[in-house]
């Protein structure tokens, strides 16, 4: 039995669990190697206790689902079924305690499932579904490895494409078109283009803002890769910067490197946070540090740990996040320097290998 599966089967027993059903589709791909999105329509794993586990998906997926899923039974429902109703001919009449991701199902698909197990008690598995998939495998962090690869070509190849007066907007699509054309299956979030004062603004919309001499160009984007993603940001400057600008990004990469030497496994999470915290607050830019330090990405662009100053729990082998201390003053400017690292069994391996000592473009 699958490593995976049979910690879900050990839970189930020792929960007294008798269904158990997983339905978020990146937690459907961790245990059964298929990926799909399904959209509106009903999928999930099923478990039940002293029986072969099985995906219930729509008939539109069946086909690739029976090519690379390593749960061979596969039920299904087409776009006339109710799939709810479907799904209730595959499960026992006699359900005491149902397991299920509260955290994924809206409340329509939630009471739905309900209604059809007629179970006797509810027990909500995010967590434990969180706390396998918080360490990577090897295999996990060599996809991950690979889509960090990509990210950075594509950012190599976008820069020679970088002019004067070329808009945000402009470089967005280059950056994306590069990630689509070395092979990925697309950016995994919307890419980040700012200039001038708009880098100011961490999470701000690119748009037709033209790029200048004599500031900051930050970007920060990723890729999804066989299932895994990527999150990395750099930042620029456009020719000769002043003094005040140079001191700002001198401070962030400081606390990036600060951050990524306080990273070892069996200190607090919350530490990694507080030391790039404690450079910028040293250096006079405190009030502008104003999000957390980094969160943990893997299948998704966000998982857990979230980073933080008051983040609960320590760090372990396996682990892998982002590290992205920031300035930003919206009047002024915006930095960000952004490392994808894992937590080795001695401490910490940066994953990213883009250059980020300070590279100015004279365009």
């Amino acid at each position: 039995m699958d490593t995976r599966i049979k910690k879900l089967v050990d839970y189930m027993e020792h929960q007294s669990v008798d269904v158990l059903l997983i339905t978020q589709p990146k937690n459907v791909y961790y245990f059964t190697g298929f990926l799909t999105d399904p959209h509106e329509r009903f999928m999930g794993l099923v478990l039940i206790k002293g029986e072969d586990p099985f995906l219930f998906l729509p008939l539109l997926d069946a086909g690739n689902a029976e090519t690379v899923s390593s749960v061979r039974k596969i039920y299904s429902h087409d776009d006339a079924e109710n799939a709810y109703e479907v799904l209730q001919r595959y499960l026992p009449s006699n359900i005491s305690t149902l397991g299920l991701e509260k955290n994924h199902l809206t409340v329509k698909s939630y009471e739905a499932v309900v209604g059809i197990a007629k179970a006797g008690e509810i027990h909500e598995i995010d967590e434990l579904l969180q706390e396998m998939r918080v360490s990577k495998s090897q295999d996990e962090i060599a996809k991950i490895k690979k889509a960090i690869q990509i990210t950075e070509e594509a950012l190599r190849l976008t820069i020679p494409k970088i002019k004067l007066d070329v808009t945000e907007m402009e470089v967005v699509a280059e950056l994306e078109y590069q990630i689509k054309r070395l092979g990925t299956q697309g950016p995994s979030f919307s890419s980040i283009v700012l200039a001038g004062e708009k880098a100011g603004h961490p999470h701000g919309h690119p748009g037709d803002r033209k790029i200048k001499t004599g500031e900051f160009l930050l970007l920060d984007f990723g890729v999804i890769l066989d299932g895994y993603v990527s999150d990395l940001s750099r930042t620029f400057a456009i020719g000769e910067i002043n003094d005040q600008l140079k001191d700002i990004y001198d401070t962030v990469l400081q606390a990036n490197l600060q951050a990524i030497e306080s990273v070892r496994p069996g200190e607090p999470i919350a530490n990694v946070d507080l030391s790039a915290r404690a450079v910028i607050e040293n250096r006079g830019y405190g009030q502008y540090f104003i999000n957390r330090v980094g969160h943990g990405f893997g299948m998704e662009i966000h998982e857990h740990p979230s980073v933080h100053s008051k983040a609960e729990g320590l760090l372990r082998e396996g682990m892998t996040f982002t590290i992205e201390p920031g300035i930003y003053n919206p009047k002024l400017t915006g930095v960000r320097i952004e490392d994808n690292v894992v937590v080795t069994k001695d401490g910490v391996n940066v994953l990213s290998t883009f250059p980020k000592e300070l590279q100015t473009l004279d365009l």
